[in-house]
């Protein structure tokens, strides 16, 4: 078995009964931060600052590093949240469809981050899998759906983080149309709110049949505007739902540790059940 790097260890486990939290919402227009506790609320202001276009790895740590320095000041916290629109395992960067394919394979961002800020203990997962987490209610399955510069997705099953799926690249239509190209923010200016608000009817219509959820959640930018009566189980989620869901990644259970951070279940493990 390889030797485990101590230092990556120390950064999936913060100080004991520490609650203040860098807490960061990664989106393909905006980068959005705030210290938050463990329950999620706000114990500093959100600030926000456009994403840098175009934009390589070291580019999107900087401007990160300059976003969150003042909070920082403000509170001083144990551990960091972020939120990712993209594919994200055991911390790693797989995918960043909205930053472009070169130089986005297989990154390890959140330790980079976390190196500028003092070397603080750092769990990264998908935007849309942050959001739903201030947002679920925790009974049943219950599906996200954001909409904004693309279309972000994340399942849940009784308040528990189910594997990504990455609907957002599944075709929608016979022309072989995706999620993002459907219903993200470069449809919706070219084909009018109107028009764009009946696509997302569509979807959700098609999410319903292929998910059978028992509640839907939609978050993002754009979700304030749909134009149609939402069904009974379905919701709007509030827009700074990005960043307070982060207080959930440090919840063992929430995060379910055996399938985001398979070291956990190693025998030499923080997270070894008892």
């Amino acid at each position: 078995m390889p030797t485990r790097n101590k230092k990556a260890v120390k950064r999936n486990a913060p100080k004991s009964g520490s609650e203040h939290i860098l807490a960061i919402d990664v989106g393909g227009t905006g980068l959005k931060a705030a210290i938050i506790d463990a329950n999620g609320q706000m114990k500093t202001e959100r600030v926000r600052v456009a994403t840098p276009h175009p934009c390589t790895p070291d580019q999107l740590v900087d401007a990160l590093a300059q976003l969150v320095a003042p909070l920082i000041e403000q509170v001083q916290p144990a551990c960091i949240s972020i939120g990712f629109p993209g594919v994200v395992r055991n911390n790693r960067i797989l995918t960043a469809p909205h930053f472009g394919i070169e130089g986005w394979h297989d990154i390890a961002l959140a330790d980079s981050l976390a190196r500028r800020l003092g070397d603080l203990p750092v769990r990264m997962i998908n935007d849309a899998e942050m959001q739903g987490f201030a947002a679920i209610e925790g009974r049943g399955l219950e599906f996200v759906l954001t909409l904004g510069t693309g279309a972000g997705t994340a399942m849940f099953r009784d308040g528990e983080l189910m594997p990504h799926l990455e609907l957002a690249h599944h075709p929608v239509s016979k022309k072989g149309v995706a999620y993002d190209e459907y219903i993200g923010e470069a449809a919706r200016e070219q084909v009018g709110n109107k028009r764009w608000s009946r696509r997302v009817e569509k979807v959700i219509g098609i999410l319903e049949s292929l998910v059978n959820y028992d509640k839907l959640w939609i978050g993002g930018g754009n979700a304030a505007r749909i134009k149609f009566k939402l069904p009974a189980n379905v919701a709007i989620v509030s827009n700074d739902a990005g960043i307070e869901g982060g207080a959930k990644l440090w919840h063992p259970l929430s995060v379910r540790e055996t399938r985001q951070f398979p070291e956990a279940t190693e025998k030499t493990g923080r997270f070894k059940p008892k």
